[in-house]
């Protein structure tokens, strides 16, 4: 059985490896990510998710992974900025508050589809002009939704997390590992 990943995310890569998952082929589906009017931020995510799983075509013996990972500010979905000036107004938005970041996931075999989303709580202390400017600088922010990524430097904003880790990275594990086994697909190194 092939693992096929519906996401470019070298951070989902790195993820999967630590339960002994590596995928055969990355196939980034290409979709309109742009949030349906007055869509919230859970259901928002959770249909990314299924939609990616379903746009990638796959064959009898393939299995698709997919994940969408969204930062929610209240009813607020902040994706991925499109340059400095859009990740500053995120950061300073989140300044010295809690926001939820959600990642579903979704696995798909032949004709069956199985989900489930993880809503982790994350504080990001208040931060100073200096640190704020210091971070974008960095260019840390490009690609990340919320424009941080906890696994690098901004992991020295974040004071609080109450949730799964590996979901604001990008791919609940425990959660991702029981859907593949559900889907027949080898985790932790098993090759039976």
């Amino acid at each position: 059985m092939k693992l096929i990943l519906g996401s470019g995310s070298p951070r989902r890569r790195e993820l999967l490896a630590q339960i002994g998952v590596v995928a055969d082929e990355i196939r980034p589906p290409d979709i309109d990510e742009t949030p349906h009017k007055a869509e919230l931020p859970r259901p928002y995510c959770v249909r990314m998710a299924r939609e990616k799983a379903l746009a990638i075509s796959v064959a009898e013996d393939e299995v698709v992974l997919s994940a969408d990972t969204t930062v929610a500010l209240g009813r607020r979905i902040l994706g991925k900025p499109e340059n400095a000036a859009e990740a500053e107004q995120f950061l300073r938005l989140m300044s010295g508050r809690r926001h939820k970041v959600i990642t579903a996931v979704a696995v798909r075999k032949k004709d069956r589809l199985w989900e489930h989303n993880v809503v982790t709580s994350v504080k990001m202390k208040r931060l100073s002009d200096l640190e704020l400017q210091a971070y974008l600088k960095s260019g840390d922010w490009q690609g990340k939704a919320g424009a941080y990524g906890i696994q690098g430097p901004a992991g020295a904003l974040i004071p609080w997390i109450q949730g799964s880790f590996t979901a604001v990275v990008g791919l609940p594990l425990a959660e991702t590992a029981g859907l593949l086994l559900a889907a027949g697909y080898p985790v932790y190194g098993d090759g039976t």
